[in-house]
């Protein structure tokens, strides 16, 4: 009987564990996002960012996005980003991405892969990279997601280390504090976040709380554009 009441507690306890575990909410839900894009203020195309989740305790990120106006529009031009990564904490770690762009006039793919057994990555974009990987390392389309988890997170400046072409590249940003955002999907008094390393150009504004997804993207430098939320919803 002693030894009963024993094994019943024990496996009472490996269950508690085992729900705490299950149960527990990653640092930015799944959500569909839909935005207006925009280039030098002028409406351009239109993009859909999903967050799901997928095997084996991975996370998918897709970005697609197409020309609905102006030369992008009369090119057919539309690209598609797909990240796969892990929550470490609460920081993404990434697994893999691909980029496809497809146009009347030229078609363009890339891709990243981390092997965390090896510690290394593989950049694939105009040529072939392979080089040592660093805890928490993400490429450059993730970084958002990263920002929004450590806003809610309660973090006011972030260092990631992220893959580009041939290395790790340490980015720094940092909370600029609230400002009001108004978008197509309404009024926001959102954190701006932006990169102060001196790198390109870019700022997002975040609802934590109110929506997962970014509300505003600015990325400037040689490939400028904006994204504007218009609408969203969770999963």
């Amino acid at each position: 009987m002693q030894f009963h009441r024993a094994f019943a507690a024990l496996l009472a306890v490996a269950l508690a564990v085992f729900c705490t575990v299950a149960v527990a909410a990653p640092p930015v839900p799944a959500f569909t996002a839909h935005y207006r894009v925009l280039q030098n203020g002028s409406p351009i195309g239109e993009a859909t960012l999903t967050l799901a989740p997928g095997a084996y305790g991975t996370w998918t990120f897709t970005t697609a996005s197409k020309g609905t106006a102006g030369i992008a529009s009369l090119l057919s031009a539309s690209t598609r980003e797909v990240s796969t990564f892990k929550w470490v904490g609460d920081s993404p770690q990434g697994v893999s991405y691909d980029y496809t762009m497809n146009s009347a006039l030229k078609q363009k793919h890339r891709s990243v892969r981390f092997d965390w057994s090896s510690h290394t990555i593989e950049v694939d974009d105009n040529g072939h990279s392979r080089f040592a990987t660093q805890p928490g390392a993400v490429e450059r389309h993730t970084v958002p997601l990263a920002l929004a988890a450590g806003l809610a997170a309660g973090k006011s400046s972030f260092t990631l280390p992220v893959a580009v072409r041939d290395r790790i590249e340490t980015q720094h940003y940092a909370a600029q504090g609230k400002q009001n955002v108004q978008v197509p999907a309404g009024s926001f008094d959102a954190i701006r976040v932006s990169r102060t390393d001196g790198g390109d150009a870019f700022e997002a504004w975040f609802a934590p709380g109110k929506v997962p997804a970014p509300v505003k993207i600015d990325q400037r430098g040689k490939n400028a554009f904006s994204l504007e939320l218009e609408s969203w919803s969770a999963h």
